[in-house]
């Protein structure tokens, strides 16, 4: 993935958080960003932002002592004396509400968690500098996280995703005729998630000179901004090559970096990623939602059956702490033990023992 990219990308973010401290949240609230800026990603201060803004537009149009203020006049104070309460009323307010454009939103357990996480970092920044006695949220529970069953693709289904990529066979007239044209890139993208297990917005910032076929790695760029190098089997690197070559062939792209392009011959979108897999899995796997994160969640399955080792499956995915690993795969640690159950021997089989004694008499 080129710094061009990566850089553009954290200006957009950067233009963003500005535009929401010049308009939306108080001046305060422009010391907390400066203060996170160096154990945070772009992404996730704008993210914070987004939360941060929501929770303050709560204040000043449900809290009855607040309203009338603008959000802009929200203070440490005010944070202050909120009470536990009132934080919890909002969480159960964010669970399903009307956003200024009317439209409805809709939040998980997760969802609500990640609210009060915003929340409680820009408490705890002032907290710490002694700005703010008094945290609200020190006393309110973080919402449980019920446990999912992993939505993922088995042995055949997956063979079955890259045979409608691959022919089109149940796509509508319309959708066959684009696949004519996107061929070999969709099989390209959906065999390099399902064969590698990266993230979308990784794949998405692949470029040509990020790949190298003699020992079939590609360089990705993971969040937080690490760059790694990745490996993909004989197998992808049919898919991939096929499109590579088709893709560096034409000569009029050569200024544009990017490895998967959209129609425009633009660097392709995440969301432009997801409409692919979402059209190719309605086909193949009708009674499953089949997003690239599922995928994702079908290679560490895979990865994870075949090797028996979580920290192989942390490493290769990405994740910081390996507990987040655990977390999504504890339910086949089943297979693994009954598999582990069948590797010790206590005693050799009958004929072994048969044959020991023929040859000792």
């Amino acid at each position: 993935m080129s710094n061009t990219y990566v850089d553009k990308r954290d200006a957009d973010n950067v233009e963003k958080l500005e535009k929401i401290l010049d308009n939306d949240l108080p001046d305060f609230c422009r010391e907390y960003f400066v203060g996170i800026s160096s154990t945070t990603t772009t992404l996730t201060r704008l993210n914070y932002a987004y939360d941060i803004r929501t929770f303050f537009n709560y204040l000043v149009t449900k809290i009855h002592r607040l309203k009338g203020k603008s959000t802009t006049d929200i203070s440490t104070v005010d944070i202050e004396n909120l009470s536990p309460y009132e934080i919890e009323a909002y969480l159960n307010y964010v669970e399903i509400y009307r956003d200024s454009n009317g439209n409805i939103v809709k939040n998980s357990a997760r969802g609500k968690g990640r609210k009060l996480a915003a929340i409680r970092s820009l408490i705890k920044y002032f907290e710490k500098k002694q700005e703010i006695r008094f945290n609200p949220t020190a006393s309110v529970d973080t919402p449980k996280l019920r446990d999912k069953e992993i939505i993922r693709l088995e042995g055949d289904e997956i063979g079955a995703m890259l045979d409608v990529v691959d022919t089109g066979e149940g796509l509508s007239p319309r959708q066959q005729k684009y696949q004519e044209n996107t061929r070999l890139r969709d099989l390209a993208i959906v065999s390099l998630l399902l064969g590698t297990g990266i993230r979308v917005s990784e794949l998405v910032g692949i470029d040509v000179n990020d790949v190298n076929f003699k020992d079939l790695s590609f360089v990705v760029t993971r969040k937080g901004g690490a760059r790694v190098i990745l490996y993909f089997s004989d197998e992808v690197a049919g898919y991939l090559y096929d499109y590579y070559r088709l893709r560096t062939a034409d000569k009029t792209l050569k200024s544009e970096p990017a490895l998967f392009l959209s129609l425009q011959k633009k660097r392709i979108t995440t969301r432009a990623v997801e409409n692919i897999v979402k059209k190719y899995s309605a086909v193949a796997t009708p009674l499953k939602h089949i997003t690239p994160h599922k995928l994702r969640s079908t290679y560490g399955t895979q990865l994870y059956r075949s090797t028996g080792d979580i920290y192989v499956v942390a490493d290769v995915l990405g994740h910081k702490d390996v507990n987040t690993t655990k977390r999504h795969y504890a339910a086949i640690t089943d297979d693994i033990r009954r598999n582990a159950s069948t590797k010790v021997k206590l005693r050799s089989n009958v004929d072994d023992i048969k044959n020991d004694k023929e040859s000792n008499e």
